[in-house]
């Protein structure tokens, strides 16, 4: 039983069960909903533990309770107290349903407005209504349960840190602004005008300067912030789980938190997770044309370009790069199904020019729709090429290499989607490892950090960071799920001169480094030890876990694709005395 301290009840309306029969009891909640037959009177009452059933019969309940209950209506708050007895017609559904209480007296304790949808799992509300009465979506169990979820994953992450030794430290909200990266959200400084806060895309610098104060072991659950172009699936505020070590190799990190995956799928779903495989960069986009490959099916990319060139197809000729992916048992596609292939890969998401097909049917014979251009002895070893079986379907695009390639992993798993490949019951984590340290920037001509500019190169590669820097690998690592980011570190820089080399090779003057990172700096002269780490997404992890693609489903007030939180009408304009004392001025269009 809930331990309840409140005067106003004495249990919840979701524990109680034959066992209580004949207890007298107080519950509170809201009514869900009243069925009025005359004589008899139904209230269901909800609060967050489950509904109960009250029940009220004219001819032998006392005439203030029953005019209470009359005037009733949903989401009314109220008290009940009465008798728990046992049902005659029982509802298996409900996990009260074998009892209902026999009332002695009902008390509104507030009225309700009725509310502009069913507070009801299958509810008629459309996404926004929900989101700008958001505190009567929460009422519906769908909601609730995903936040009570949240809730357990954060529970059970705080307890594997613990047994791992890690510290729960809090970083400050109101830091600095700092190149690379997204934008930052601005908050300016009344006390200090002119000059302005920065809220944190991460708690990077300030996880490394626990490390220089000798903390060893460092995490947080924690509010991140990035001014980004908003996508379906993007808050512009959001929860990492960060994470930091001293004294530690990749390899430690990687098991470390390979357990904290272990720890979660075992106790939040039951799952077992074998040890996880790592990947290469270069293998993970050469394979699946993409750093974030999904491995709950295979169909990896063939490289095409030596077999298919020069043959007489100016589209192939002209190509810098051709592959392809075999799609099994999918000779058998009608031409409606390739067209809609053809018509997904030419969206201006995924940027293809156009398709090529190969059919490798039942009987043997090869059909394509470029036969003109090659025989089927040729188009029989491109089948080879992909170890395909009769039956097989290959599936061909061209064009620039990193573009082609990222074209063939839409076209991949939009395949896999169709063959049923991409199983919402399956996981496969992975970690990718060795990235570039650098990445460079045709419009801006230099080089930007593929993850932050605190990221360690791999020890063998810091010669050409003079010569050939974009060769540089990272000592990075990004965790995979389904084809999901999960979390992403790396081992930092510890040493003052090093950190100072990378500021040069990203192109930021000894005063811009100073100005910006001086602090950072500084504290590496005071006995900096070795470390790295990991961030993770949590809103993520929790919407993978709860099997779900939709983070916003696990955010008790989230913002709408616009970046709007319609609930409470913001962002939205200040009062220009407000703005005043802000020294903020705000050019006002008059047309």
């Amino acid at each position: 039983m809930l331990n309840l301290t409140t005067h106003h009840r004495t249990h919840t309306c979701g524990e109680l069960s034959h066992a209580d029969i004949n207890k007298e009891v107080t519950l509170c909640g809201w009514v869900q909903r009243v069925r009025d037959k005359g004589g008899m009177l139904w209230i269901d009452v909800r609060d967050r533990y489950g509904v109960i059933q009250i029940v009220l019969e004219e001819s032998s309940t006392e005439i203030n309770c029953m005019q209470n209950a009359k005037s009733l209506g949903r989401e009314y708050v109220i008290k009940v107290t009465g008798v728990v007895k046992e049902r005659m017609s029982k509802n298996p559904k409900m996990k009260t349903g074998d009892i209902e209480i026999i009332p002695t007296t009902i008390e509104v304790l507030n009225p309700s407005q009725v509310p502009p949808f069913t507070i009801e799992d299958n509810t008629d509300g459309g996404d926004n209504l929900r989101m700008k009465y958001r505190y009567l979506d929460i009422r519906r169990n769908p909601v609730k349960h995903n936040l009570e979820f949240r809730h357990n994953v954060s529970h059970q992450i705080r307890n594997y840190m613990d047994e791992q030794n890690f510290v729960e430290v809090e970083t400050p909200v109101l830091i600095k602004s700092t190149p690379e990266g997204a934008r930052d959200f601005i908050v300016p400084s009344r006390v200090n005008p002119g000059e302005f806060y920065a809220l944190p895309q991460s708690p990077q610098t300030f996880k490394q300067l626990l490390m220089v104060a000798g903390l060893d072991r460092y995490y947080q659950i924690v509010k991140c912030f990035r001014d980004e172009d908003l996508r379906a699936d993007r808050q512009p505020e959001f929860t990492q789980l960060d994470c930091e070590m001293s004294f530690v190799t990749q390899q430690d990190i990687l098991q470390t938190f390979s357990g904290l995956v272990k720890h979660l799928f075992k106790n939040i779903k039951g799952i077992e997770i074998s040890e996880i495989p790592l990947m290469t960069y270069q293998e993970a986009m050469h394979s699946y044309g993409s750093d974030k490959p999904d491995l709950r099916f295979d169909m990896k990319l063939v490289d095409l370009t030596t077999q298919l060139k020069g043959k007489g197809f100016l589209v192939f000729d002209s190509a810098e790069w051709i592959g392809g992916i075999c799609a099994k048992g999918c000779a058998i596609y009608t031409r409606k199904q390739i067209d809609e292939l053809i018509e997904f890969v030419k969206k201006p998401q995924i940027g293809a020019g156009g398709l090529v097909y190969v059919r490798y049917n039942s009987d043997g014979t090869v059909k394509s729709s470029v036969d003109k251009f090659y025989t089927e002895d040729e188009l029989k070893k491109v089948t080879e090429l992909f170890k395909a079986a009769p039956g097989d379907l290959l599936l061909i695009l061209c064009g620039k290499e990193k573009h082609t390639r990222k074209c063939l992993n839409e076209l991949r798993l939009e395949m896999g989607n169709r063959l049923g490949l991409r199983k919402s019951d399956e996981y496969k984590p992975v970690w990718i490892i060795d990235f570039p340290l650098l990445e460079w920037n045709e419009e801006e001509k230099r080089f930007y950090a593929m993850h932050h500019p605190f990221t360690s190169p791999k020890t063998e590669d810091i010669p050409l960071l003079d010569s050939q820097p974009e060769k540089v690998r990272a000592i990075a690592h990004d965790l995979v799920i389904n084809g999901t980011e999960i979390g992403g570190g790396s081992i930092r820089i510890h040493q003052k001169e090093l950190q100072e080399k990378i500021f040069h090779v990203l192109g930021f003057t000894k005063e811009e480094a100073n100005e910006k990172f001086g602090f950072l700096m500084n504290a590496f002269e005071f006995g900096a030890p070795p470390h790295g780490g990991i961030a993770f997404g949590f809103d993520r992890w929790v919407a993978l876990l709860c099997g779900s693609e939709t983070i916003r489903d696990f955010i008790a007030f989230p913002k709408n694709n616009a970046g709007r939180d319609v609930m409470i009408d913001s962002p939205s304009p200040l009062p220009d005395v407000q703005l005043k004392e802000l020294g903020i001025s705000i050019q006002k269009n008059n047309t």
